[in-house]
């Protein structure tokens, strides 16, 4: 399943080597077997990857103890020491583009070029994150007393990591955690356990024994280790249900939360886009990682008087997208990452022939998926308002387009859903893209852009799309307890 490779690092114990052969869990420092396993499957072609972990409670606990050792020295090293060594395990992540895209490819499905950039994207982000800064806040400073807010770790972070992004998702929340003077223990999906397991392995050449750790398992981990009482963070990132779950639990010990969930993003197209060039842009947004993206392009309101030759152009294009294994070069498109997923978008098109929707492109299921998940990208023409495609997120290779004509009733439209993580507005008129931008109830705005993602720049959700957010100095903040001193200068 996985490639092979002879790249080692020795780490800090002067034994520990990197390889991408065998899969074991990471507790202090060590790579830790267990007694039970399970296996990822190849979407493309359902093959059964290598065997992973399984923890169990007692590896819960044997984690959670360690980073709460590692907790005492690593929360007193330097801000300017953590950042080092962050920045030099984004570099060493870099170094080992290949071999962790490769990887990435045969556990999640997305095409290698597609996973190689992601890999470099996560390089960016820890370096990005880690070069942020986090100072005092001196609020009040006179002849009497100064006033400052510190900004102080929460102690032991455990992130919770989905299949769709598996390596960049986890190193947004691994740089702030650790930048921050937290010790992490990631959790990878169950469907995509492999990059996770292998980041915190690379880890230990840079990082004091219990401060990044790992742990791969079945569905029982998440809610071992929200209910934790020693841990005091939970940063999530997936579907909204989940969250939810995920949030009533971690009430239990008043654990803090940082939660980026589910999406239905509106992109608002003017008459005054230039067709030719916008079209392909949007198609793209909304099939890249065959639709499997919190922050995709998932609903496309067009006007009225551009509608017909905007609705061509994007299916020109996405008939220009060639779909496949992701190891074959120049596929565009792989295959959903699970069985679980590729049920639920059949849902949406089984509702095709059911409601007489009308198909601009794509349409059909494939009579087998039997070498493996794969679906094809699908636009569906002016559905009705209210039907599932346009009310919930796919979250697959199916979009909905719709006509508009009044700026007031587009607005109340693309608003008119309990997510709120993205939303963007395309047109050559700047004030009133930003007269609409300005009105839309997500979390992040693009305009002439989609998903334009930056480590300075905080990320997060309205409504039932999240709580908190992650990235930049505010996703900072989300892992230390603010702290204000009072000095009085005299006695």
């Amino acid at each position: 399943m996985a490639p092979s490779a002879t790249n080692e690092s020795n780490g800090t114990n002067g034994t520990f080597k990197i390889q991408f052969e065998t899969f074991s869990n990471i507790v202090n420092g060590k790579a830790t077997p267990t007694s039970k396993t399970r296996h990822g499957i190849n979407p493309a072609n359902k093959k059964a990857n290598i065997e992973v972990p399984v923890a169990t409670q007692k590896d819960v606990d044997d984690a959670v103890a360690a980073a709460k050792v590692a907790f005492q020295s690593w929360s007193r090293t330097s801000i300017g020491e953590r950042r080092e060594k962050v920045v030099a395990y984004a570099a060493a992540l870099k170094a080992h583009t290949a071999e962790f895209a490769k990887l990435l490819t045969t556990e999640q499905g997305k095409p290698l070029s597609h996973a190689t950039h992601e890999v470099e994207a996560s390089a960016h982000f820890l370096d990005g994150i880690a070069r942020l800064e986090l100072d005092d806040e001196v609020l009040e400073e006179n002849e009497d007393r100064k006033v400052i807010t510190r900004h102080t770790p929460l102690g032991v972070v455990a992130a919770i990591v989905p299949w769709n992004f598996p390596v960049h998702l986890a190193c947004g929340k691994i740089a702030s955690a650790l930048l921050t003077g937290n010790c992490i223990i990631i959790k990878p999906s169950p469907f995509t356990p492999y990059c996770g397991l292998k980041l915190a392995e690379l880890g230990q050449k840079f990082f004091p024994p219990g401060v990044f750790q790992a742990l791969s398992g079945d569905d029982n981990l998440g809610p071992m280790l929200t209910a934790h009482p020693g841990i005091d963070k939970i940063s999530f990132t997936g579907s909204t249900a989940t969250g939810k779950r995920v949030m009533e639990s971690a009430s239990k010990t008043l654990k803090r939360v940082t939660l980026e969930l589910g999406g239905k993003d509106p992109a608002i197209v003017c008459k005054s886009v230039n067709i030719a060039e916008t079209a392909p842009k949007i198609a793209t947004f909304s099939f890249l990682n065959s639709g499997q993206i919190c922050v995709a392009v998932k609903r496309v309101y067009i006007h009225k008087d551009i509608y017909d030759k905007f609705r061509d152009a994007m299916v020109a294009h996405v008939k220009t997208l060639t779909m496949g294994d992701g190891m074959e070069e120049g596929n565009f498109l792989g295959p959903l990452q699970n069985s679980m997923q590729y049920e639920i978008v059949k849902a949406f098109f089984n509702d095709i022939e059911k409601e007489g929707q009308k198909v601009a492109v794509g349409g059909t299921l494939p009579q087998s998926n039997a070498k493996g998940y794969f679906i094809e990208p699908t636009i569906i023409d002016s559905p009705k308002e209210d039907s599932r495609l346009v009310v919930e997120e796919p979250f697959g290779p199916i979009l909905p387009i719709l006509l508009w004509s009044d700026e007031e009733d587009v607005i109340d439209r693309a608003n008119n859903t309990t997510m709120g993580l993205g939303a963007s507005v395309w047109s050559n008129d700047l004030d009133e893209a930003e007269r609409i931008a300005k009105r839309l109830e997500a979390g992040s705005v693009w305009v002439n852009a989609h998903a334009d993602i930056d480590p300075r720049f905080p990320f997060g959700g309205h409504k039932q799309s999240g709580l908190g957010s992650e990235w930049g100095v505010s996703g900072l903040k989300a892992y230390t307890n603010s702290q204000t001193v009072y000095l009085k200068k005299r006695v």
